[in-house]
């Protein structure tokens, strides 16, 4: 579970892959790759829980997500984004509805709105169920705008390849750059699968293949939008063979032959693993089957669809044996370089209308205050405009929902709004353009995320290894205080 050496890490994984899955990666979709899930011994989870990550793809401008809103900085905002036809800046009049209000005010009389396409998040930040974290992003050690020009890699280190969209979702989710094995979140549910009844489906992705699921023992189980994924020729018939006699006595052929016993070791690894992944799918059909969710998700919205799936799993935790759950899904579309204001309202509200779903649906089921949703995305964006749109950038602004959360609150520091090249204090948080130093970082993020989740104190160094250099000794707190 430890990913300070990412060379190291890959290699291992890839030993252990090879001696527990055999061939049956070659031939068979991800889903069916579930052989030897070892059980890891962690904390002892009687209650349910579940984190639900939230991936924007392509790089989310954070600045017109969650926008500057107060007179000062709305104007100093708009004066660098402009106005107008050809402008990047949201009017402010078209805040008013989507102003937040924080229980405590934050200095100076800073002010923040959303934009004016996440009504929803908006209520749920007023009503204490949403909290904004400001300004997050990769770091191995807190780095100042000095620091990140300072040729001295060895003491002042950076994360890999910044502003690249593969290793910057990599370096979010697995805290090394693209082709690291082993996520976080993966992590978590190593420490996670000896408190369910069945180890498989304690990291489940919507979303199809990503890092951040992949632990040294778990692995991520892939589910569509709709329910578990069959092994097709096991299920029916092949295409042309469809009359109804035919259809089911070739399926259990097909299954008979995909899963017997074989003398030949790979051949017998091979079936073992589809023979697993067969039942998998049956018991988790059979869960969802008896599931009823009366909350109504928006249609024409993948985001909403994976979100309605994650919702009928958790309500299906009783029948799976699941105590302990870490969900991915994603919405792609932010790499906002050209028709930034026409895009990103269209995709924000396809987050605000999919979270409120899935927020009302947590309630249905009773479990809000045991789940917990965050978003995440490559890096946020420069805050000058390229013309038409918004270039890559590093730390941005993020959400987290539910009903365990500190709401109504903002977190992390406000960073100013600038994009001068002077010695003045203002320009010192970014590295030219307004694309921020992240004044919180991942890590941080993550401890948060993973202390509510049951992690001990003791076991958090080794799922998020850079947390050393964010502890009270050196100023900074794991433990950022957004989660009760």
């Amino acid at each position: 579970m430890y990913l300070i050496d990412p060379v190291s890490a890959s290699r291992r994984a890839f030993l252990q892959r090879m001696c527990r899955l055999a061939v049956a990666g070659a031939a068979t979709p991800l889903g069916m790759n579930l052989a030897a899930i070892g059980e890891a011994a962690a904390f002892n989870a009687t209650d349910y829980k579940a984190l639900v990550c939230v991936f924007l793809y392509g790089g989310n401008d954070h600045a017109n997500t969650v926008v500057n809103y107060d007179q000062a900085n709305w104007t100093a905002y708009s004066n660098i984004r402009q106005l107008g036809a050809a402008g990047l800046a949201i009017d402010r009049p078209l805040l008013a509805a989507t102003r937040l209000t924080p229980a405590v005010p934050l200095g100076g009389g800073l002010e923040y709105a959303l934009n004016p396409a996440m009504p929803a998040l908006t209520d749920r930040f007023n009503a204490g169920q949403a909290a904004v974290l400001l300004n997050v992003g990769p770091l191995v050690r807190p780095t100042t705008r000095a620091e990140f020009f300072s040729p001295d890699r060895a003491r002042y280190p950076l994360p890999p390849q910044l502003m690249s969209h593969n290793d910057q979702q990599s370096v979010w989710q697995a805290q090394g750059a693209e082709g690291s094995a082993v996520g976080w979140g993966g992590n978590l549910g190593d420490l996670a699968q000896s408190s369910n009844g069945n180890s498989l489906f304690t990291c489940i992705s919507a979303t199809g293949n990503a890092v951040f699921l992949t632990g040294d023992n778990a692995i991520q189980y892939q589910i569509s939008r709709v329910g578990a994924v069959q092994i097709s020729p096991a299920a029916s018939a092949p295409h042309g063979l469809r009359s109804a006699p035919y259809s089911s006595q070739a399926a259990a052929l097909v299954r008979a032959l995909l899963t017997e016993s074989r003398s030949h070791v790979l051949e017998n690894e091979y079936n073992r693993v589809t023979r697993r992944a067969i039942e998998a799918e049956a018991q988790m059909s059979a869960a969802l089957g008896g599931v009823t969710l009366n909350t109504a998700f928006p249609s024409g919205n993948t985001l909403a669809d994976e979100l309605r799936i994650v919702a009928r799993t958790i309500a299906a935790r009783g029948t799976l044996g699941n105590r302990r759950q870490v969900f991915l899904v994603s919405l792609g579309g932010f790499d906002t370089h050209d028709r930034l204001m026409q895009d990103q309202p269209l995709l924000l509200k396809k987050v605000d209308d999919a979270l409120a779903a899935f927020y009302q649906a947590t309630v249905e089921l009773g479990v809000s205050n045991q789940v917990t949703a965050f978003t995440a995305s490559d890096f946020g964006r420069a805050l000058a405009s390229n013309g038409n749109g918004t270039d890559h950038g590093w730390g941005g602004h993020h959400f987290i929902m539910g009903g365990a959360v500190r709401g109504q609150s903002f977190y992390g520091t406000p960073p100013p709004v600038s994009i001068g090249n002077s010695a003045a204090p203002e320009d010192q948080w970014h590295i030219g353009q307004g694309r921020l130093i992240p004044s919180t970082s991942v890590d941080q993020y993550a401890a948060t995320l993973a202390k509510w989740f049951g992690v001990s104190s003791t076991e958090m160094n080794a799922i998020l290894p850079n947390l050393l250099n964010f502890g009270a000794a050196a100023g900074y707190p794991t433990d950022l205080g957004f989660l009760a």
